[in-house]
């Protein structure tokens, strides 16, 4: 395994994330060592998505209220209200009630019955390394540099494209690819 992230190369890369830097910097190494995202690619690539997809660390909740996510059958969400029990959350947006469940098998946190688990530093960035390299089996694109795959598994389409590229890009700077 190559080194842990540090505090200077998360700076480089989220530059607006300056004070939330010290709360997840543990929890992204052991979340990235527990999930292999242990190589220069993967993590360039894993990061840039978390740089998008949680305002640069600002963001472990959606910041929509959920309710746009009611009834989606796709969603898990089969029972009234979880559109707005299970928003995006953790710093890759676990979005819907089957999510939410299989993250609490997986990871053995309850955030089916206690949803903010996964907004706490831990639960964000576990939650986070769960969807990269489980569910959505992100590390093998990663390994073969396929950022738009990865963008679209990640969003389910390409929202936010040029913003995440150039998180990559500075992401291959700071991990010397």
């Amino acid at each position: 395994m190559t080194d842990a992230v540090t505090a200077d190369q998360l700076r480089a890369l989220m530059p607006f994330s300056v004070g939330k830097i010290p709360l997840f910097v543990e929890p992204l190494n052991r979340a990235m060592e527990e999930f292999a995202v242990n190589t220069p690619k993967r993590r360039a690539h894993f990061l840039a998505q978390v740089a998008h997809e949680s305002g640069e660390l600002r963001y472990t909740r959606e910041i929509a209220d959920g309710s746009a996510y009611e009834g989606r059958m796709d969603l898990g969400n089969t029972q009234p209200g979880d559109g707005r029990l299970f928003p995006g959350r953790g710093l890759l947006q676990a979005t819907g009630r089957g999510v939410y469940e299989k993250l609490k098998v997986a990871l053995g946190i309850d955030c089916v019955t206690n949803p903010s688990l996964l907004e706490v530093p831990v639960g964000a960035c576990r939650s986070a390394g769960w969807i990269w390299a489980v569910d959505k089996r992100l590390n093998e694109l990663a390994d073969t540099d396929q950022f738009g795959s990865i963008t679209h598994r990640i969003n389910g389409g390409y929202g936010g494209l040029d913003q995440r590229f150039r998180y990559h890009l500075i992401a291959r700077k700071v991990f010397g690819l």
